[in-house]
């Protein structure tokens, strides 16, 4: 006959025979605490045996005096992550990747504009279109780890990496060794290059999550992380920081020291502190002096939106490569000006010939249907929210400007004052690309999209948005508003 567990009752309550009411459970309680009643069966040569009730009343007193099972630990669920490849629960002997690895990838990144890892904006249509300018290294949009590891399809979508991409990374966020090195073999397994670790992330969005730039407040558990995930990896690790995460500046020549020491490939630095956010002018003299500090490739990240800015920026910190975030949204042929050492001005019609080549790129992505036109209006026009802040900026009349103060905190009207000292009056078609109304944003999208990878039918549809009364309404609110919030968008809009 099969045995029941009885209910576990204190010893004191089973010898003083307290009866519990109830179901089930409640009788076998009741079972237990009373004096066992023995029943006895005849045997087959007529003596008399114990029957089967003695034998559990015998055997349910033995487990009742028998010491209580243990507990079993803790399972913390947001850090058990069974179905996930298998990762690595401490370090290993040796490391994964090797140091040609690392020699060959620092070699390729050395003196480069990356493309930085940018929220909405580095989608794979848009690293696409700065491939297409002579963007060289590229990396994705940031990843949550552990939802990738949830194998959530919006975190794996951005592991997708184009053909075209030359040098490939993602961004992961994530605060467990365990979880940043499944997720980097997941990247890996995707096509990844390299793997780098956000670190510097201000939204709050992220640091309520102990990611991004919270995990520069214990430089040391930096390191711990740093260590476990480049050990665990087979790719090279990057880390991206910014100066801190206070009103000083002062950690992030520590912060530095304990990435290189926990063995990664090499150091982006977003010359801000978290409090900063965009606000701010990028400190290039704090990261060149950090690079001399250091033996690891020093990427310097901020305020770099004309070739002579980037020239001028690597040239004063010695730094080993930059990185640039608004400047591409802004205009995505700065890899083109860069390459080439100068200034590529496009028309009013190239720069919607480039708009709608990735009009393009997004119906590859998302495909035709009315699904994928949703989609795309999800993106397009945020993108104009940066495209209509590009004026041409050559080097003769900014350059000693941004020597003394980055373009991308420059306010538009001192841009404008020197555009109207010209005496030029701009083209209808020049103020359209130039409205920064929201709702031209989306007309302008819908017109790309309407198109159908026609030019001459792109800009015939923007001339009549231009000439139907709109233009003007969308200037006097823009007028009204009396909003500058400079050439990068200042703290209003996220890059």
């Amino acid at each position: 006959m099969a045995l029941v567990a009885p209910l576990r009752l204190p010893a004191r309550a089973l010898r003083a025979g307290i009866s519990y009411r109830g179901g089930s459970g409640a009788r076998r309680a009741r079972l237990a605490a009373a004096p066992a009643q023995t029943r006895h069966r005849a045997t087959a040569d007529g003596s008399v045996a114990p029957g089967e009730d003695a034998t559990a009343a015998s055997s349910t007193a033995t487990a009742a005096d028998a010491p209580p099972t243990p507990k079993p630990p803790h399972v913390d669920g947001r850090r058990s992550y069974s179905d996930v490849p298998t990762g690595l629960e401490d370090s290993p002997t040796r490391r994964l990747v090797t140091e040609e690895q690392l020699a060959s990838f620092r070699a390729s990144i050395a003196n480069e504009l990356l493309l930085a890892p940018l929220t909405k904006g580095g989608n794979l249509p848009f690293r696409r279109l700065c491939v297409d300018f002579g963007c060289n290294v590229t990396v994705s949009e940031m990843v949550f780890a552990r939802f990738l590891l949830r194998r959530n399809p919006v975190e794996k979508a951005r592991l997708r990496r184009h053909p075209s991409e030359k040098l490939f990374g993602v961004q992961l966020a994530t605060n467990q060794i365990v979880e940043g090195v499944n997720a980097a073999a997941l990247a890996a397994d995707a096509g990844a290059d390299f793997i780098d670790l956000n670190c510097g992330c201000p939204i709050h969005e992220t640091w309520k999550r102990g990611l991004g730039a919270a995990l520069l407040k214990k430089p040391k558990k930096l390191e711990r992380l740093v260590r476990g995930i480049a050990d665990g990896t087979r790719l090279p690790l990057t880390v991206k920081i910014r100066l801190g995460a206070g009103g000083s500046e002062a950690p992030a020549r520590q912060l530095a020291e304990a990435v290189e020491n926990a063995g990664a490939a090499a150091v982006i630095i977003h010359g801000r502190t978290k409090e900063q956010r965009y606000t701010r002018a990028a400190n290039w003299d704090l990261i060149g002096e950090i690079q001399r500090e250091r033996g690891i490739p020093v990427v310097g990240n901020g305020d770099i939106l004309t070739h002579y800015e980037h020239r001028d920026r690597l040239a004063r910190s010695g730094a080993h490569a930059a990185m640039t975030g608004r400047g591409a949204l802004i205009k995505p042929w700065i890899f083109k000006e860069v390459a080439e050492g100068v200034e590529w001005a496009p028309t009013p019609e190239e720069r919607v010939e480039v708009y709608l080549r990735l009009c393009s790129y997004f119906k590859e992505h998302f495909f035709t249907d009315e699904m994928g036109r949703g989609r795309y209006l999800e993106f397009m026009p945020w993108h104009f929210g940066f495209f209509c802040r590009y004026r041409p900026l050559p080097e003769d009349t900014y350059g000693a400007m941004a020597s003394e103060h980055p373009l991308l905190q420059t306010r538009l009207g001192i841009v404008a004052a020197a555009e109207q000292a010209s005496g030029a009056d701009l083209p209808r078609m020049e103020r359209l690309l130039r409205c920064e109304s929201e709702e031209a944003h989306v007309r302008l999208s819908e017109a790309l999209w309407d198109a159908d990878g026609s030019l001459d039918k792109a800009l015939e549809l923007f001339e009549t948005i231009a000439n139907d009364g709109s233009l003007e309404r969308w200037e006097a609110e823009a007028a009204a508003s009396d909003r500058d919030n400079g050439m990068g968008g200042g703290d209003a809009i996220r890059g």
